[in-house]
């Protein structure tokens, strides 16, 4: 068989090319550290580091996600023991007002104390994250959610919190709307009393207290009404039922409840008593109630009973609106520390992934190094055969 000088130089050519091509690939993977640059280096370990880096890159996702609830909830937490300390002190100085020794003048300086308490509280309830939006507002973050008005505060946001996905499984709250906070009460709060503001008489309550959970009527919402004759006979019904003579200083029980009553009701006086949850429980209308109710003159018997009767119910108000945001910051609480366990279980999952990565992909330097040298090797042994090859031309002998 003849072989052509061509022929000899075209395989020797190829020859040199294909041995550049292998060098210059291993040198290109020791620059980059990886094994695989192309999909057709190797498919296999292609394809599955194509769903690994999804998943590595959904992962840090997650946790850039867990940053951001972190940062509300902790925002919210503190904000939230700023109120529950701002309840508290409103407790010591109803307590305070109630004191049968204070003149109109002190009270009325108690009111002023509390005024600053419910401003307070208000801005608190209007405050913003990092990011301009209105913490308790819900979706509706873009403006104020509470305006203040003259029986405290309006709510303008929606009852819906705001949720953030941590994790692939798990949907989070990270705020509250104000209505949960501010205008609820805890499920365990039981029963408030609450007399007419039209009330002429100087009838006052204590309570209610509970007897008997297990009356059948326990759990309704009822109102005494009272009424009195010609002959200045008192007698009360409840909710429209029989009338009952009137003894003050003697406890009525209704419901599975007893309520204690003393003073001189007027004809048509009321008193509603309920489940603290059905009696539009709200901390910024019960704290204007106190400061109205304060800044009032007590002068009459009328007027001392109301005084007195606002300030039994707006304690027992407060108690269950302390307890409500007390409520809330645990579960706050709860939030954080549940971000913490899942940043753990993210982070071994990111390593996980990035080790599996490293797996498919990444370079073991050593072959490598050892690679590069033999093609080096190669590459020169086929240079040093193509220098030889091309003296075997008989025009050199020419």
């Amino acid at each position: 068989m003849r072989i052509s000088t061509l022929t000899m130089f075209d395989q020797s050519v190829s020859s040199l090319h294909r041995q550049q091509s292998a060098f210059l690939k291993v040198g290109q993977q020791i620059a980059s550290g990886r094994r695989v640059l192309n999909p057709s280096d190797d498919p296999q370990a292609a394809s599955l580091a194509l769903g690994v880096s999804q998943s590595l890159a959904m992962t840090q996702q997650y946790m850039d996600a867990r940053v951001s609830a972190r940062n509300s909830l902790s925002q919210e937490e503190s904000i939230l023991n700023s109120i529950s300390g701002a309840i508290a002190s409103a407790k010591t100085l109803v307590v305070q007002a109630a004191n049968g020794t204070l003149s109109d003048a002190d009270r009325s300086s108690v009111a002023t104390e509390l005024r600053g308490i419910l401003e307070t509280v208000l801005g608190q309830a209007n405050a913003t994250d990092g990011n301009g939006r209105y913490l308790f507002g819900g979706y509706q973050d873009s403006s104020p959610p509470f305006e203040r008005n003259a029986s405290g505060a309006v709510y303008h946001g929606d009852t819906n919190n705001r949720e953030l996905r941590i994790d692939s499984s798990r949907l989070m709250g990270v705020a509250d709307n104000g209505v949960e906070i501010f205008q609820s009460v805890h499920s365990s709060a039981g029963y408030v009393a609450r007399a007419d503001t039209d009330n002429a008489g100087s009838v006052t309550f204590i309570g209610p207290s509970v007897i008997d959970a297990g009356d059948p009527d326990y759990g309704n919402n009822f109102e005494i009404t009272f009424a009195v004759d010609g002959g200045g006979n008192i007698s009360y019904s409840i909710d429209g039922g029989p009338d009952t003579t009137y003894q003050p200083g003697q406890p009525i029980t209704f419901g599975g409840l007893s309520l204690s009553l003393e003073g001189v009701p007027a004809d048509g006086d009321s008193i509603a008593v309920g489940p603290a949850g059905e009696m539009d429980p709200d901390l910024f209308a019960t704290l204007q109630n106190i400061i109205d109710v304060l800044e009032s003159p007590a002068q009459t018997a009328s007027d001392k009973a109301r005084l007195r009767n606002t300030l039994n119910t707006s304690m027992r108000e407060l108690d269950n609106s302390l307890d409500n945001v007390l409520t809330v910051r645990a579960s706050v609480g709860a939030k954080l520390n549940e971000l913490d366990a899942v940043d753990g279980v993210g982070s071994n999952r990111i390593l996980n992934y990035r080790q599996t990565l490293s797996d498919l992909v990444d370079l073991d330097l050593v072959e490598a190094l050892s690679e590069y040298s033999l093609r080096q090797v190669g590459l020169q042994a086929a240079q040093k055969t193509f220098i030889g090859l091309s003296d075997l031309s008989l025009f050199k002998l020419i």
